[in-house]
This record gives structure tokens, sequence and C-alpha cells, in this order.
């Protein structure tokens, strides 16, 4: 059974088939994010420290931390920023952390400080960043996620990425890094610009875990992008990636409605013993105002009607 073991200073978690879903928490992030961005590069980190403590409650069993502020001059501007928000990040929370960066140097830099056996996120089927990063990922002996695109780019085609994955497997394993210390990420498509978007990511997340025997992992939203209320689809996504075998992602964990599926999969799934993570997380819960509302309208659901007829008891 394939298991990828990331963690903090004291706390181990397992990302794995048998595991509940290992999420993400993707919120530590500037890209797209100016007032985070601006904060970050004037030193201020309060937006950092309430974000990670948010999530951490939310239910976040990761923490990613990246400090792309720029694209001016990332490599010598990075590493510090990169260090300096994994310092607070690790000094404030005690869940594993996924060091986010595409600038080798800054990941060097992370993992320098880095507590515990933290995720590198990520390399790519680019000889360059190969060459890059799988050194670093065996010298220090964590795991990495491993995006399905290479130098061509981004494939449409699903077998295009997954030969893609393969071979980073395969070039991986010549360092003497094992499967079970990669995480495959096979790019999911926004369902909005194509319509078989899911369909191929359900079929990729099935092969890369009976063929290659791999954990993976997505960018949970991209699924959604472009589209009006996005966290719907977000949330019926995420039982139905998990059913094709996907064991994390990174996400946003303070969105109630997604948190809920992924919480309701791990019961479906076998992966919440004796459903007891659902029973302490929603014994008090509060049913919706329009649950309420429509309680408040008639009889409950179960004895109203049906078919004309009211059920007998």
């Amino acid at each position: 059974m394939t298991r990828t073991v990331v963690a903090s200073a004291t706390k181990e978690i397992i990302i794995g088939f048998d595991q509940p879903f290992c999420v993400i928490g993707e919120r530590i992030n500037p890209t797209g994010r100016k007032k985070l961005a601006a904060e970050m590069q004037a030193g201020n980190f309060e937006t950092v420290k309430s974000d990670a403590l948010a999530q951490v409650a939310a239910g976040a069993t990761m923490l990613d931390v990246n400090a792309g502020v720029t694209s001016v001059n990332p490599n010598e501007t990075e590493p510090g920023l990169l260090v300096q928000t994994l310092e607070i990040v690790q000094d404030l929370v005690d869940i594993p952390l996924s060091i986010d960066s595409s600038v080798s140097a800054a990941i060097e830099a992370g993992l320098n400080v880095a507590k515990g056996r933290p995720l590198v996120n990520s390399v790519t089927g680019e000889e360059e960043k190969l060459e890059a990063i799988l050194p670093l990922v065996k010298k220090y002996d964590v795991p990495v996620v491993a995006i399905s695109n290479d130098e061509t780019g981004i494939s449409e085609d699903p077998d295009v990425r997954f030969a893609v994955a393969k071979k980073i497997v395969e070039h991986a394993a010549d360092y003497g890094i094992k499967p079970q210390d990669i995480v495959v990420d096979p790019l999911v498509m926004p369902i909005g610009a194509m319509g078989t978007a899911g369909l191929q990511v359900f079929r990729l997340v099935r092969r890369l875990r009976e063929e290659l025997g791999v954990n993976t992992t997505c960018g949970l939203s991209n699924v959604s992008f472009g589209l009006p209320h996005r966290h719907g689809v977000n949330a019926a996504f995420i039982p139905m990636v998990i059913a094709s075998g996907m064991t994390s992602a990174i996400m946003n964990p303070c969105r109630p409605q997604e948190m809920e599926m992924v919480h309701a999969a791990n019961v479906l799934n076998g992966t919440d013993a004796n459903c007891q993570n659902w029973i302490m997380t929603y014994r008090d819960h509060t049913p919706a105002a329009g649950a309420a509302t429509e309680a408040a309208g008639g009889a409950p659901a179960a004895g109203r009607r049906r078919g004309g007829r009211r059920a007998r008891a």
C-alpha cells in the first residue's frame, strides 16, 4: 500500500489510499492576492498568520506555503521571503507544510529551515526542473509533487499527461526516490472550457493509482475556473475524484460546503472509522436556514404525501 509520509516537528501525517483525504490548505499564497503580496513584501505577516490559524481551525491536514510575490528577480527575492514565511507559519501551527515554489534556490532554502518532513511543491517533466529539484528531494529525503507537464506545455490529451507523470516517476527512480515519495498532480482542466475535464481526471487518477502506484493531488478549484457559483462545482467534484482514487488536494478548507464533502467522502470511502470524525465535527451542527424554513412550513419530508398518498406508519 502506497503511503507518503509528511511531518511537522511533532506531528506525522500519511497520505495514502487507505487514509482520510489530505486537505492541503492553499491560502498562504500571494498569487492573485495583491493585498497579501504587498503585505509580505512590506514585512507584514498578519494575514499569513490569520490564514494559517483559520485553515487549521477549519480542518486542514497540511498547509501550502508560497512566497512568490513578484516575477521580478525571484531568484534573489523569493528564497529569503519563503524562509521567513515558513518560519513564521511553523512556529504558529503544528501541522506539516508544503514548500511551494518554482525557484529551486527558494526550495532548498526552505528545506534548510523546515521542521519535520515537508512536501516539496513541485517538479515538472522538464529536464531542467528534474535535474534541479530531484537531487534536493533525495538529499533532504522529502516527498515531492510531480506536475504532469513538460517542455511542450500542458497537453489536453490525458494519455500524454500520464506519460509525463510516468517519466517523472522513472527519472526519480534513477535518484533512488521511491514512488511513495511522489505525489502526482495530473492537472485538472477547467470544466467550463473543456467539457471532458472531469472524465479525464477521473480516468487519469485511476491509472496513476493502478499502473504507477502513486498518490495524487490537484489544485481543486481549477475545475470550476470561469464558472459562476464555483464552490458548488468544487463540492461536487470532491467525492467524485476521491472515489476515483485521489488522495489529496490543494484547496481552501475555509469553505464549509467543500469541507463537508471531504468529511462525507471519508465516511463513505471507509477512511473515517465508525464515522467518528463526522460525528465529532457535525454532532452539534445547525441545519441551514433553508432547511429550517422548509421544515417550518409543514410536516417533515419523511411524513409528506408521496404519490398522492400519505405513507403509513
